[in-house]
């Protein structure tokens, strides 16, 4: 019997045209034969949709015909099963669309590769493959994760970060307090966004403030850490978890820029392959010993920050002094990094194969928790009111 995969992409995000993209190229290499895949797309508006239509690529290109060709639903766990459900529901006739066994998310950006997709899973009770809420969050969010490897004693750069309301009240003191403390070329970022959204360069105080006001559109919370200059990107992705992770080769994306930019990552190369197709070097143009390094590292960040499933880890290599600083990881990477494994010998369809059992194997350590005690305390109320010793005070 195959699996039912129900695949969750598109949703609330600056990354939503990534996410479609990378949840095409998903369904088309996956097992037909071992896997029945069910497209369950969120719109920009947040509602869910099914259908077959999207697994056509060129159908995005008008929304609004496909909004006719697809059905709304919810997703219900009825108990024994998780059913796609019709909404709005109709009178008569079947409502049930379909079922799944698990979900999996393919969402880059915020209300997606941040928690927020894995919570509301969670909350219903469905298994779903990746990282959990925990992870996702702080991977998502640059600020705590640089905090939260720092205190690890991983290597990452030095950095000052606030609020943009804060910022907007007091530019003097912040902008005081960045050359203090780091020192021109800097990195401007928005705190929480992937894809090189969000990010600037700044040579002088006059870009500083330039670099920090466009960051400001895209997010609350603002970065800036110091730029390396003679700057080398590698990338690594790591699959398992907390109990055992693997690292893959390392590539090194082609930038056209001093950043690589949104534009590197998803255009460099074919429109329809996404990071799989960006210009790169893979395996990287490293020493075996910075190559080594580089993979030891990525599996400690991954288990540092409690990861699951598959992700990619970027970072910095300074070719003037060989250091090496995490930059970031991608708790749901573009194209699911199998070009990665594939140059470590694994095919997509080991890869989606491990994801599948990594996703089992937390839900079955999930069940085995405790989430509630047998003695029903709500017996004590009497009159509308709680006699337990411990209730609330008078």
């Amino acid at each position: 019997m195959k699996t039912k995969l129900g695949l969750i992409f598109g949703g609330r995000s600056v990354e939503h045209e990534v996410s479609i993209i990378t949840a095409i190229e998903t369904m088309n290499h996956m097992n037909k034969d071992k896997y029945e895949i069910i497209p369950i797309y969120i719109s920009k508006q947040g509602l869910l949709y099914t259908g077959d239509i999207l697994f056509d690529l060129e159908a995005y290109k008008d929304m609004e015909e496909l909004m006719k060709k697809v059905t709304q639903i919810t997703i219900v766990n009825d108990g024994e099963k998780v059913n796609l459900v019709r909404y709005p529901i109709k009178k008569f006739g079947e409502n049930v669309i379909n079922t799944i066994d698990v979900a999996f998310p393919v969402m880059h950006g915020t209300n997606g590769e941040d928690g927020t997709i894995q919570g509301y899973l969670e909350l219903i009770n469905v298994p779903y493959i990746g990282c959990d809420i925990l992870s996702s969050s702080i991977g998502m969010d640059k600020i705590i994760m640089r905090k939260v490897l720092k205190e690890s004693g991983l290597p990452v750069l030095d950095y000052v970060t606030f609020y943009s309301m804060d910022y907007m009240k007091d530019e003097e003191k912040y902008l005081k307090e960045i050359n203090q403390k780091l020192k021109f070329p800097v990195i401007v970022k928005a705190g929480n966004l992937g894809s090189s959204v969000g990010i600037k360069k700044a040579k002088d105080s006059k870009e500083l403030e330039e670099a920090i006001e466009f960051s400001m559109k895209f997010s609350d919370r603002i970065i800036i850490e110091n730029a390396v200059v003679n700057l080398k990107e590698i990338n690594c992705s790591v699959m398992g978890d907390m109990v055992d992770a693997e690292p893959s080769e390392c590539e090194e994306p082609v930038s056209t820029d001093e950043i690589l930019s949104y534009t590197d990552k998803y255009l460099g190369g074919s429109k329809t392959e996404g990071m799989a197709a960006s210009d790169k070097k893979l395996p990287a143009d490293i020493s075996d010993e910075i190559r080594d390094k580089i993979r030891k590292l990525a599996v400690e960040t991954f288990k540092v920050l409690g990861c699951s499933g598959v992700s990619r880890v970027d970072f910095l290599l300074d070719k003037d002094t060989d250091e090496i600083y995490i930059n970031e990881i991608n708790t749901i990477p573009g194209a699911l990094s199998y070009y990665l494994w594939e140059a470590t010998n694994k095919t997509f369809e080991q890869e989606i194969d491990e994801l599948v059992e990594l996703a089992y194997k937390r839900q079955r350590q999930r069940e085995k928790r405790v989430y509630s005690y047998d003695q029903n305390i709500l017996a004590l109320v009497s009159n509308g009111k709680f006699k337990g010793s411990k209730g609330m005070k008078k």
